[in-house]
């Protein structure tokens, strides 16, 4: 079909839904959609009616939300020129699983490799905000990048994790039906998933076969659609470590560093200007998660739009461990609204129970806050999953944005119109899986890119394997003995919950990628996870950062620069 005709179709489309208000036009290298409406829903539905899935011609959203102004990028606090002149061969922009892992894939060659990340930490936003589910890629369609990537990337996972040593566990998928007369609809499903999208461990579980795997689950469900393959990892766990490997093999990270302009001549990044300082760079890789799509329009290569879509997650008590082994769900009959809403349950390697999300489109890229009818939404459905399911057993709960494009899809490519610039964006489910896939290809653009620009070899130090902080709770007795007593830090136990010493708080504050706050020990060791979230070690690891840093108590903070957890003492100690 050419434009022209396209155009046509598309606005007369629209036109019975808007009237006169949006309307599309067909370019090059996108379909751009103007006009203004009221309502953040039908801008996310208007743009959807002219996406389609897989297509290289991409949706851009230009359609302005009338009575409501959209926030703009927090931006943190510092400002130095620690970057100012740096001229690496590659700019990583984004340091969530995408931009770790490509950083990682690219230390085995010999580059200058600068990652930047806005935040306090990596894994901050949508990387640290997710279920950890290592999908099977059961539910996508043959020809999507997420189905090609996801068959990849699942298969890489053991291999990946042992290296990074990082906990992970095949402990399978499984999707029930309660309708006895779906059972041909999904035999057919399950064999179209086989022979054309290659999900090879798909099976069909009867009731009592399910059962003896998972007994607890809802005892109406007649038949069980099961993947073997399907996994769960720490998605913040996982991203640390890739990037900690980075640096590790050469790389660097920057955090707290925010892109703000970049300059561009000629279909080539020239700068990149930063809160710390103006970069020059010779390849520029946009992994910005929900900013990617700001980040081309800085470039000059803006071909797709970024819708958020916030989900939320309510983590149970591990004594709730025991309703569910692996990932489960289960399949209603309901009209379609457009993306899965309430989840699943997932048995985290932490041996917690996740349950959700939920999905609502937003158009706050920033915002985390989590309302009680996300929780009771969610509840509602996966109670008809396992029944014993309780909001009573919740100890904590949390709220992530997913960078999704109107197409449904990643954007996996070169840029269009900038030469040096390789975009990672669209990056919402399943990406924690297809990450350690996506890395290996975005590194052969990137090395291929370069060696047109430079001599590139490899890094024959490269090593793949990182060292893990010793986790004394998992280590049998006598090993656990030995280490307190050739250190007697890993004897003073700080997180009862958890079971975390001092000493393991310590080689956190001494590793690749050392963040000393609160929140950046939390996330590599877990103390404040527990069932009393931080209410007895949150002081004690308040000192240990401290006396780590020769800082005063009320210098220490719980993430960011902003997030003050103590003003000072109230009272002098007599």
């Amino acid at each position: 079909m050419d434009r022209k005709t396209l155009e046509r179709k598309l606005n007369r489309k629209l036109e019975k839904h808007y009237g006169s208000a949006v309307q599309a036009r067909v370019e090059k290298e996108c379909i751009r959609m103007t006009g203004t409406l009221d309502d953040w829903g039908d801008i996310v539905s208007a743009c959807a009616m002219c996406a389609k899935k897989g297509a290289r011609l991409h949706v851009v959203n230009d359609i302005l939300l009338e009575g409501a102004e959209i926030p703009k990028m927090r931006l943190p606090q510092v400002q130095d020129e620690t970057l100012e002149g740096e001229k690496p061969d590659v700019l990583i922009i984004g340091g969530g699983i995408s931009g770790a892992s490509i950083a990682r894939e690219l230390s085995k060659w010999k580059l200058d490799i600068l990652l930047v990340e806005k935040e306090a930490d990596l894994a901050v936003q949508a990387s640290g905000r997710n279920d950890g589910e290592v999908h099977p890629g059961v539910d996508l369609n043959k020809g999507t990048l997420k189905q090609h990537y996801v068959l990849l990337g699942n298969r890489m996972f053991g291999k990946v994790c042992r290296e990074l040593q990082v906990p992970f566990q095949r402990c399978g998928q499984y999707v029930g039906f309660t309708k006895r007369w779906m059972y041909p609809l999904v035999w057919a499903y399950v064999w179209h998933r086989k022979h054309i999208c290659k999900v090879k461990d798909t099976v069909i579980l009867s009731s009592k076969e399910l059962k003896k795997k998972e007994k607890n689950l809802n005892p109406d469900i007649r038949f069980a659609m099961y993947n073997p393959s399907a996994g769960s990892v720490c998605p913040y766990g996982l991203t640390i470590a890739y990037g900690e490997n980075a640096v590790r093999n050469g790389a660097k990270v920057s955090l707290n560093t925010a892109v703000l302009e970049m300059e561009s001549a000629n279909g080539r990044i020239k700068s990149v200007l930063t809160n710390r300082g103006r970069i020059y760079p010779r390849l520029v890789v946009n992994a910005a998660g929900v900013f990617a799509e700001d980040v081309a329009e800085m470039a000059g290569d803006r071909f797709y739009s970024i819708h958020p879509r916030k989900g939320t997650n309510s983590i149970l008590d591990k004594k709730a461990g025991m309703l569910v082994k692996g990932i489960a769900s289960i399949k209603t009959i309901q009209k379609n609204t457009g993306h899965t809403k309430g989840g699943g349950i997932v048995h985290t390697v932490h041996d917690n129970l996740l349950v959700g999300p939920d999905a609502i489109e937003t158009y706050e890229k920033e915002n985390f806050a989590t309302a009680q009818k996300s929780v009771d939404a969610v509840f509602a459905k996966q109670k008809m999953t396992a029944e014993r399911l309780s909001e009573r057993d919740i100890i904590t709960y949390f709220t992530g944005v997913r960078p999704a494009t109107f197409e449904e899809d990643f954007v996996i490519e070169r840029g269009r119109k900038v030469k040096n610039l390789i975009h990672c964006a669209g990056i919402q489910s399943p990406g924690l899986t297809t990450a350690p896939a996506v890395a290996l290809d975005i590194e052969k653009m990137a090395v291929e890119y370069l060696k047109k620009e430079m001599p590139v070899v490899r890094n024959e130090k490269f090593q793949p394997v990182r060292k893990a902080i010793p986790v004394l709770r998992a280590m049998p007795k006598e090993k656990r003995d030995a280490m307190i007593k050739q250190n007697p830090d890993y004897g003073v136990i700080v997180c009862r919950c958890e079971e975390i010493s001092k000493g393991e708080i310590l080689d956190a504050l001494k590793s690749p990628i050392a963040v000393p706050t609160v929140d950046g020990v939390k996330k590599r060791l877990r103390p404040g996870m527990g069932r009393c979230q931080g209410g007895f070690c949150m002081p004690l690891v308040i000192n240990i950062i401290s006396d780590y840093l020769n800082i005063p108590p009320e210098d220490v903070r719980k993430g960011g620069s902003e997030s003050v957890i103590t003003y000072g003492k109230t009272k002098e100690a007599k």
